[in-house]
């Protein structure tokens, strides 16, 4: 509810898609310069509103993660073209900087299937890393915990502990070249 009224705010204001990427900036203008931001990380809900916007007009890139099931390949194909939309008419800065494969089931084809499809489009995009389903990541936040916090031997968080490694990896890669 409260990002409802958020986003009720934002309607009818100057730069309304750009109020995220406008404060980003002042709070690095106010801070100390020793303590500036290498990262700012904004988790989006799942649907496409001013709030999203905002977030897409302030970001360099974006992480996608992508369920695989069936569904989830109609959602991906939508946000691709909104992240050209975004990067045509509000930030050409913007990019897809990977897509997270999560609750990945391997006793399911269709995992594997979306797996295939979408290794297919977006190539090298797709991090290797795949987070599986795993009861102890959907227990977690019923506890009020991260799933590092509440089981950090589980596969889930094993698994996000790769992707976090394989995430830096390829950001030193990007940075050296």
């Amino acid at each position: 509810m409260d990002l409802l009224g958020a986003e009720l705010e934002l309607a009818n204001i100057d730069r309304k898609t750009y109020r995220l990427a406008d404060a980003i900036a002042q709070l690095c203008r106010e801070n100390d310069p020793e303590r500036s931001y290498s990262y700012v990380l904004v988790d989006c809900p799942p649907s496409l509103n001013l709030l999203t916007i905002n977030s897409l007009s302030a970001a360099d890139a974006i992480l996608v993660p992508l369920q695989c099931e069936f569904f989830a390949l109609e959602g991906l194909s939508q946000l691709i073209k909104t992240v050209e939309r975004v990067r045509t008419n509000l930030n050409p800065r913007l990019t897809i900087q990977g897509v997270v494969l999560t609750m990945f089931d391997r006793r399911n084809n269709l995992s594997e299937q979306v797996a295939e499809d979408v290794r297919s489009v977006l190539g090298d995009k797709v991090y290797q890393t795949v987070i599986p389903r795993n009861v102890r990541i959907s227990e977690a936040p019923s506890h009020g915990k991260p799933v590092l916090l509440y089981d950090n031997a589980c596969v889930g968080s094993q698994a996000y502990i790769r992707l976090a490694s394989e995430i830096i990896r390829r950001e030193r890669e990007l940075r050296a070249a």
